[in-house]
């Protein structure tokens, strides 16, 4: 095992902690898992991670993208466990996740690999709106060690690209930018950006 190896599985295991986090605070109530945003964050990136496979991208900074569907897809399953855990959906999250499933059906009529990654990443990307909504709003509803985590995760993913191409590097830098937000939407108000 190389270096670049064992930034992989540290990140793993970060990534998992973070989830477990946030599974932990939605089977006990405290959390409240927007089902639009977790149910699109586990479809794109496994979507996004058969592309990759597809397109030969290197399986090391793959796995990362994997990770980033299959855990949500546990916190997804999670909010159906406890029903104090559940985020009531509003027509914006409907219209988020009607984009994202566009974005995948898109790339479903495309065959091309590297489409599909970037559809896979926008497709998470209108997903991940109705949540950094939702935070903005009522950050009290979300773990952000969850985001944290996701974050040092992502960043540690950055020096195991073994080629900066779009297979290997777009979804990685999607996942930077879009827990940026997060991270700011659940932390603002004790960072003093806001009431």
């Amino acid at each position: 095992m190389n270096f670049t190896h064992s930034l992989v599985i540290l990140s793993v295991l970060i990534s998992i902690a973070g989830s477990y986090a946030y599974i932990r605070d939605t089977l006990s109530g405290k959390s409240k898992p927007n089902r639009v945003s977790w149910s699109m964050w586990a479809l794109a990136p496994l979507i996004g991670t058969a592309a990759a496979l597809y397109a030969h991208a290197d399986p090391w900074a793959t796995v990362r993208i994997f990770l980033a569907g299959f855990l949500p897809l546990l916190v997804f399953l999670a909010s159906f466990l406890n029903r104090q855990s559940y985020w009531k959906l509003t027509l914006f999250d409907v219209l988020c996740g009607a984009c994202s499933v566009f974005a995948l059906i898109v790339w479903a009529a495309i065959d091309s690999p590297r489409t599909a990654i970037l559809l896979a990443a926008i497709g998470d990307g209108f997903a991940s709106l109705p949540t950094i909504r939702k935070a903005w709003q009522f950050p009290e509803t979300e773990t952000g060690v969850t985001y944290i985590a996701s974050f040092v995760g992502v960043l540690l993913i950055i020096p195991s690209i073994p080629r900066w191409d779009i297979e290997n590097s777009a979804f990685q830098i999607y996942l930077v930018i879009a827990n940026t937000f997060l991270l700011f939407a659940v932390y603002r108000k004790r960072l003093g950006f806001g009431r």
